[in-house]
């Protein structure tokens, strides 16, 4: 099948298998900060927003994402380089594995207008890290959020 996504402002246009998950053409086409990591929707290390959202893409067929607008973590805009630059800062990544999850999400709960402690560690609920306790990756969201 024939399937068109645009990812990162880029439309892609690719063939695809009836049964292929999404996490997979975005790696095919390049795009490694989609990680693969439980197959089963559970980590969150696949995370990407579709359609403004956060959606696990190991969970999500890609036929079902034709004609889509995907943003992953190599997108950059304003919000995305002050979540980045706040991960750095407040030391919100360690192995890194978890980061793009997290700052997808992290990135759709800023413009949803969450500003608490609270708001943000239930957004985040859905991306698993393993490193860093979560207390620095939250108080990264909340600066900026409040700034």
């Amino acid at each position: 099948m024939r399937v068109r996504l645009r990812v990162n402002g880029i439309w892609h246009e690719v063939d695809v298998e009836p049964r292929a998950l999404l996490v997979h053409v975005l790696r095919d086409l390049g795009y490694k900060s989609v990680r693969v990591g439980c197959d089963t929707a559970t980590c969150g290390a696949c995370t990407v927003l579709m359609n403004g959202r956060p959606v696990k893409s190991c969970n999500v067929l890609a036929v079902q994402a034709d004609g889509a607008e995907i943003y992953t973590a190599e997108y950059s805009d304003e919000l995305m380089e002050r979540l980045r630059e706040a991960f750095k800062r407040k030391h919100a990544a360690q192995c890194g594995f978890c980061t793009s999850g997290m700052l997808l999400t992290a990135y759709y709960l800023v413009k949803r207008g969450a500003k608490t402690a609270e708001e943000i560690a239930e957004g985040l609920a859905g991306v698993l890290c393993r490193c860093t306790g979560y207390q620095n990756i939250v108080e990264a969201v909340k600066e900026v959020a409040n700034s």
